[in-house]
């Protein structure tokens, strides 16, 4: 299994393991802290792609196609992940099918979401958005605590403006409104969601979305 390739490194927080542009031929698997997916604009805008986790694989695309890297990789906190070389990689992955086809639906997903968030964009008003994001979050890393679900995630509201597209400013008001409605509570560098239904109504999704949530505390 691809755990038994390379190395396992120990990053400090902040630290950058991939710089957006540069060539490289290492890729990572998360096996504990967060790792953030940013990259910065032609005006030198940077905003806050994806969030990656334990067991995600980062660094692939270029190691597979030999592009530059697209994105920097960020550690938010002591992060540890496995290292391997991109030759012992793609080989292992010729020698291994079943390993190629789960990293063909990792990617997948990893386009689903992505392509969810653009069309959020494009059909929603901000306050929307960023309820749908914060849903779409506490899905995947939420974590059940005694004021409700904790996202899971430290992201700043600058990094949460950045994967909706809105200022921050924009996202202090949002976030203003939702706490004022019941539905968050906020602090630093964290976001609690205390009423998940009412969150999710406000989100309009329909019911069937529901069952894809986390359960209400």
């Amino acid at each position: 299994m691809l755990l038994t390739l390379g190395d396992i490194h120990t990053y400090p927080a902040g630290h950058v393991m991939v710089r957006q542009g540069d060539f490289g031929n290492l890729v990572f698997i998360v096996i504990h802290g967060l790792v953030k997916v940013t990259a910065r604009t032609e005006n030198g805008r940077e905003s806050l792609l994806a969030v990656r986790v334990r067991g995600d694989v980062i660094g692939d695309m270029a190691v597979l196609d030999g592009s530059a890297r697209s994105a920097n990789l960020i550690t938010c906190g002591v992060t540890v992940a496995r290292v391997i070389k991109g030759e012992s990689f793609v080989n292992y992955l010729q020698r291994h099918p079943s390993a190629a086809l789960t990293l063909s639906t990792l990617m997948s997903d990893r386009l689903r979401w992505s392509n969810q968030r653009r069309l959020e964009f494009a059909g929603y008003d901000s306050d929307v958005c960023l309820a749908r994001l914060l849903l779409a979050l506490v899905a995947r890393h939420g974590r059940t605590g005694p004021e409700g679900m904790d996202l899971g995630v430290p992201l700043t509201q600058t990094e949460l403006g950045g994967l909706i597209g809105a200022k921050e400013s924009t996202v202090q008001k949002i976030l203003r409104d939702l706490s004022a409605r019941g539905l968050v509570r906020t602090g630093h560098r964290r976001v609690v969601i205390t009423d998940l239904p009412g969150l999710a109504a406000f989100a309009n999704l329909d019911p069937v979305a529901l069952e894809n949530l986390p359960a209400n505390p």
